[in-house]
């Protein structure tokens, strides 16, 4: 079977994060004889059309280079709301896209198109599979969804994707409940992404006290509120801090007026491998975020067996189970959320049998041999669907 993927966001270069689960599944669908190539942006050098890591990737220019700030920064929906320079530039974008997914389809004949996020790639995709006479798989990530719910112009582009494709798929329950309260139909199948299993091992020491937190730094992800509870806990307690975002004078400025600052080590946005030591030596992962899709680092940190402490919002209830994979923290704020800190370091083992348990979790539920056998699944129901 051969598969088209069409999405914004795919590494660009060796260790480069963006997308990288998009890779790990095109990588794992080999073994159950899936065939996928890419359409993904072009970047700053990149060629048209690569091989990378044993996957072809047809690679679209959609603007001059200067205005290319769409993909990649983890933005774009903001952008677009915001701007209407940017909503001409992804008009550019999505014609763009379309153009190269069309020739891409032309010499690869896809049996299925797969959309990444309903938005940009749910467009182009409907049209492509429309043109193609194929099924049309589309998957919710998270943002995307959010977009819709929040966005009033963005709900009727929405339900056209939706109502386009032949199956859709959310990477949690939750997401797929949020799809469906949205728009009417079959509920989303819920197959989450895979997470690289053969890279987050257990190993090495945890320094007690030092907390990690991993993602951009926006308000969504609650890195402030995660600041706000570290000035609560032990004076001993560390903030390791992994990631960029729109907000970060702001929140170092937090941190300065709460008097934490040299607590704080901000350590920038790396790359996966870059990771590993830092789950491996952090005594829990934090992840403040509300309405995540899914929450991947969450699964990562569990793969190292480090303790996660969430809020019990969106996706993350799917990853952490209260009190056997990690905790789970309803009342989100900073109050709570330090709480949460001090009980996991009160504990005899200070958690080590939560990030036991979340291993195995992860690796039964992550793991990207069981995406890819869910996923292939998933193809050959879709495109049985279509034909009948």
């Amino acid at each position: 079977m051969r598969v088209l993927f069409l999405t914004h966001n795919f590494p660009r270069r060796d260790g480069d994060a963006s997308g990288s689960f998009l890779l790990r599944l095109a990588k794992a669908l080999r073994d159950e004889s899936v065939d996928a190539h890419v359409v993904a942006p072009a970047s700053s050098g990149s060629p048209a059309h690569e091989t990378f890591d044993g996957i072809p990737v047809h690679r679209f220019r959609y603007a001059p280079r200067r205005f290319e700030t769409l993909a990649y920064g983890g933005t774009m929906a903001t952008q677009v709301r915001d701007s209407w320079g940017a909503k001409l530039t992804m008009v550019g974008f999505i014609g763009s896209e379309f153009a190269c997914a069309n020739h891409a389809r032309r010499e690869f004949k896809p049996d299925v198109i797969h959309a990444h996020w309903w938005f940009p790639n749910g467009l182009p995709a409907s049209w492509l599979a429309r043109l193609a006479n194929r099924p049309l798989l589309t998957t919710l990530h998270g943002t995307d969804v959010r977009l819709a719910r929040s966005v009033a112009f963005a709900r009727p582009a929405f339900r056209h994707v939706m109502r386009s494709s032949t199956t859709v798929t959310a990477v949690s329950r939750w997401l797929a409940i949020e799809a469906s309260s949205l728009v009417s139909g079959p509920m989303p199948v819920v197959a989450p992404m895979p997470v690289a299993s053969e890279l987050f091992t257990p190993g090495g020491r945890r320094e007690p006290g030092r907390l990690l937190f991993v993602g951009r730094l926006n308000r969504q992800k609650g890195i402030a509120l995660l600041i706000e509870a570290l000035a609560r806990v032990d004076a001993a307690a560390s903030l390791d801090i992994v990631g960029e975002g729109e907000d970060k004078q702001q929140l170092e400025r937090l941190a300065v007026s709460l008097g934490v600052a040299p607590r704080v080590q901000w350590l920038g946005a790396l790359a996966q491998p870059q990771l590993v030591e830092h789950y491996r030596s952090a005594a829990a992962l934090i992840v403040p975020s509300r309405d995540e899709g899914l929450g991947l680092v969450a699964v990562e940190a569990q793969l190292c067996e480090t303790p996660v402490i969430a809020f019990e919002s969106g996706g993350l209830t799917d990853v952490v189970q209260h009190d056997h994979t990690g905790l789970l923290v309803p009342d989100m704020t900073a109050e709570a959320l330090a709480a949460a800190i001090d009980s996991l370091f009160a504990r005899a083992d200070r958690g080590a049998s939560l990030g036991a348990a979340g291993r195995l979790h992860a690796l039964a539920t992550f793991a990207p041999q069981s995406v890819a056998r869910h996923y292939a699944g998933v193809y050959r129901d879709a495109a049985a669907k279509f034909e009948d």
